[in-house]
């Protein structure tokens, strides 16, 4: 009887430990807040996992979005985590997948590298000495707003080896700090040992636009400068439209590109955000052409067949499967929701997989578009990261809200 006991206790602490796993994990990989229609599932879950809110305690906020506090279950009764629950209606956007060009002119100057200068006396590193890091922001220089490159260097080839005032951003904050020029003895004339950038050009995809405010999303991340990796503080910048010419293609360990060119320099929108989640801005109603679809929410995405819509020569966008392998459904890298990889031949064939240009390609499934591609895998082109186009959503509709504020 005592052994029978011992074996009780015994599976019982086992499964005290499986639930407890179980519950750690779940409270881990589930999202700390979902969005439901009218039309939406509330078996979002399989069991051993559920949801429960209080429908008597939803509420409404001044943008008339409803809301109210629940919680994830496991096995319908024990609470692993709290969760908020959001009610509105499925939005209505128009995939894009048409390639476009953009024109980004930076809010100061990106410092994307810092170097030493040769001097008479030995190497040289007055910006590093004086605190500045890769990354920062140039803001201004002897108290005169800083625009472009060429305003710095004025301002070092003139100080006649005397100190510069420099007032920078550094992770959010702003300073001020003195440079000291010295003598390249190379070159044979004053240096800081600064490299700045002031502006950026590329081809990216649009993700989606709303016909109803005029806006778009596209690329899916951030652009940054690629010396540093930081996201590139927007000034200004315009998106016009662009035509792919040609593939280069991708290979492990060699990401390809979708290779274009500007095909006018009238622009069809203007950005005026440039985010982690992608690109924002006002776009003309004509430039995405194809018919408006449902925004799946992210617990509406599965595993399994969709498709990418994205343009590999000329303008007009093709559809390509693909397959979602792997789903995070909470925010802790909120471009890397998803693992996709490419199974169409036609397009293993022409890139080789994901390509650089190919970010904000929206992906499609079940009718619904659930995200864009944001990433490839440096050593496997034929996967990569997707982020969850409500993240992306999301995002535009805060910039929307704060327009009309």
């Amino acid at each position: 009887m005592r052994r029978l006991f011992r074996l009780a206790a015994g599976y019982v602490g086992i499964l005290a430990v499986l639930t407890l796993l179980a519950g750690t994990g779940a409270a881990y990989f589930a999202p700390d807040e979902l969005t439901f229609s009218s039309d939406s599932s509330r078996d979002l879950f399989s069991f051993p996992l559920s949801i429960r809110y209080d429908e008597t305690a939803v509420s409404a906020d001044q943008n008339g979005s409803a809301s109210t506090d629940g919680e994830l279950l496991l096995f319908g009764c024990i609470p692993v985590k709290n969760m908020e629950i959001s009610f509105s209606e499925r939005p209505l956007v128009v995939p894009g997948g048409e390639p476009f060009g953009i024109r980004l002119y930076t809010e100061g100057l990106v410092v994307s590298k810092i170097s030493g200068v040769p001097t008479s006396g030995g190497e040289k590193f007055p910006a590093s000495d004086a605190g500045i890091r890769t990354g920062d922001v140039i803001l201004s220089v002897n108290s005169s707003e800083l625009t472009n490159n060429e305003q710095l260097s004025r301002a070092v080839e003139t100080s006649g080896g005397n100190s510069i005032i420099v007032e920078y951003l550094h992770e959010g904050k702003k300073y001020v700090t003195s440079i000291v020029p010295v003598t390249d003895r190379d070159l044979h004339c004053y240096r800081i040992g600064l490299w700045v950038r002031d502006s950026l050009a590329g081809i990216g995809t649009v993700t989606f636009s709303d016909p109803q405010s005029g806006t778009f999303a596209g690329l899916g991340h951030g652009i940054c400068d690629s010396q540093s990796g930081c996201i590139m503080p927007l000034s200004q910048g315009d998106i016009v439209a662009a035509d792919i010419s040609s593939i280069t293609k991708g290979t492990s360990g060699c990401p390809g590109s979708l290779n274009g060119f500007f095909s006018s320099s009238r622009p069809v929108g203007k950005i005026t955000a440039n985010a982690e989640c992608g690109i924002y801005g006002s776009i003309n109603s004509d430039f995405c052409k194809s018919k408006k679809i449902p925004l799946a929410f992210r617990q509406e995405v599965v595993r399994g067949s969709a498709v990418i819509r994205s343009t590999v020569s000329g303008t007009e966008p093709e559809d390509f499967d693909i397959e979602i392998e792997d789903i995070s459904y909470n925010n802790a890298n909120v471009t890397k929701n998803m693992v996709i990889r490419i199974t169409d031949e036609r397009l293993l064939s022409a890139a080789g997989g994901i390509v650089q240009g190919m970010s904000g390609s929206p992906i499609i499934q079940n009718g619904r578009l659930v995200g864009a591609v944001t990433h490839v895998f440096i050593n496997d082109p034929c996967h990569g990261y997707a982020i969850f186009a409500e993240n992306m959503a999301n995002y535009n509709n805060t910039l929307i809200r704060k327009k009309t504020k």
